[in-house]
């Protein structure tokens, strides 16, 4: 955490900005209050990054919307129905909201908006106390009725009032406290926990896109492990990702077998580290793969003769399983098909230990990656997280090995998008066919060869093409 000294000065170089000031100018003029609120006031003492600019004020929509015209460049009111108005302002984007009180209907998954008159009524009503300290402007006065500050300084994650009241009103909050255990580093307290145990069911009422979201800002925080661990011991991710609790694989004394559970989390770890390591940004795809890879392990559990535990087909399982979560969740399609096809092909590269891979075999594992295969590499290796060192260096030396075989045959044979030597439109010109299913198989023909070979050159893929062709007919 930042000094007090450095956060109040940060704070007054935001207060200075040309959109922050001209904001409470205008908003003075107009005989109305005005605070930054939350998150920017938070971060000052964390020394994060100040990017969103929220705002809180008395005035109501309409009145806000008059008073920023005239300094903006432009504005918008989708979110007038919750009093809140954006615009931007010398190039910074704003949003300046009612004061408020937001409560949920125990039946509705909609929030009952209720305009305030008092930025600490409006402050009491925020998630969390943290959250909920401002920033009167022009007079830069700190309010804090909560004791924010004092749980910024214990790294603490505690509701304004009663967390009863507070989860109760809004349950998404419950699965915010898991974000933000992973976003700030904080850890939430015994009461904010037994709250969140005690009301999880509620969280049934809030919209699945809301969950979705919140979920996605967990995975796609520094440290998601923490958040994810809290959602499974309150019982939240029971409701909202059974798959992930159901990893806690019962150990007995005749089957032993590694914390399916534990072990994703590390995966999931490791791919983080590997992400930054190789110069990615967070990748939310490969996240989710990393946390579901093993879901199919409770299904195809099986304990054999001389109590071996077994997960035959766990990966094809996995993959069906999820993809039917991220539907379930809402997710794009294009999310759901590249997670489940990451699950799928997890375990493919565990053959390539067991024997030396043919050129054919690696022109196969890059075509069924396809643009996923940086993913691939990155997941598979994460995937080991045997404390048994010499096992671990081999599996490592092995995807180098792999990799750089990769990178070989590609600077060969342009083997990063496997093609056959001759396209569709060539097809049918040589053997004289219209467009159709046989157009569809001598095109797999030719791929077959090309993976299985090598780039054959258009002659000599066109005289197999025709052999073929005569001995087909």
């Amino acid at each position: 955490m930042n000094s007090v000294a450095s956060a109040i000065q940060r704070l007054d170089a935001l207060a200075d900005s040309a959109p922050v000031a001209r904001l409470a100018q205008a908003f003075a003029a107009a005989g109305r209050e005005l605070a930054l609120v939350g998150g920017p006031v938070r971060d000052a003492f964390l020394g994060r990054d100040l990017t969103d600019l929220d705002f809180t004020t008395d005035a109501r929509p309409d009145e806000i919307l008059r008073i920023v015209k005239p300094i903006s460049e432009t504005q918008w009111d989708i979110g007038r129905e919750f009093g809140t108005i954006g615009a931007i302002i010398a190039g910074e984007t704003v949003e300046i909201t009612t004061y408020r009180a937001d409560s949920y209907d125990p039946d509705s998954r909609k929030p009952t908006v209720e305009f305030g008159d008092t930025l600490e009524g409006d402050l009491a009503r925020r998630d969390f106390s943290v959250n909920a300290m401002a920033l009167r402007l022009p007079g830069r006065v700190l309010v804090d009725p909560s004791g924010g500050m004092d749980d910024l300084l214990a790294a603490r994650l505690r509701t304004p009032g009663p967390p009863e009241v507070s989860f109760g009103d809004d349950p998404l909050r419950m699965l915010r406290a898991a974000r933000f255990t992973s976003q700030l580093g904080f850890t939430a307290a015994p009461e904010t926990v037994a709250a969140m145990a005690e009301l999880a069911p509620r969280i049934e009422i809030v919209s699945v896109e809301r969950v979705a979201a919140e979920l996605t800002k967990l995975l796609m925080s520094a440290a998601p492990r923490a958040g994810i661990q809290l959602l499974v011991d309150t019982g939240l991710a029971e409701l909202v990702l059974p798959e992930v609790p159901a990893l806690r694989l019962e150990i007995d004394e005749h089957a032993h077998h590694k914390d399916v559970y534990e072990h994703s989390l590390t995966v999931l770890e490791q791919a983080i580290g590997y992400e930054r390591s190789r110069g990615h940004e967070p990748d939310l795809v490969l996240r989710i793969a990393a946390l579901l890879h093993d879901i199919g392990k409770p299904s195809t559990k099986r304990v054999e003769a001389g109590g071996a535990v077994s997960f035959h087909h766990h990966d094809v399982v996995g993959a069906k399983l999820a993809a039917k979560r991220l539907r379930a969740l809402h997710f794009d399609k294009e999310t759901i098909t590249a997670v489940a096809r990451l699950i799928e092909l997890h375990l493919r590269f565990f053959g390539y230990t067991e024997g030396a891979w043919t050129d054919s075999a690696v022109r196969r594992y890059v075509r069924d990656a396809g643009p996923l295969l940086e993913r691939l590499h990155i997941l598979t290796r994460a995937d080991v997280t045997t404390r048994n060192r010499r096992k671990a260096d081999r599996l490592g030396f092995a995807y180098d090995d792999l990799e750089e075989r990769i990178a070989a045959i590609a600077e060969a044979e342009g083997v990063a998008a496997v093609r056959p030597d001759l396209d569709g439109e060539r097809i049918m010109e040589i053997l004289g066919i219209r467009p159709g299913r046989e157009v569809g198989e001598a095109y797999r023909f030719l791929l077959e060869m090309r993976l299985d070979e090598g780039p054959l050159g258009e002659v000599e893929a066109e005289r197999r093409l025709r052999a073929w062709w005569a001995a087909r007919a």
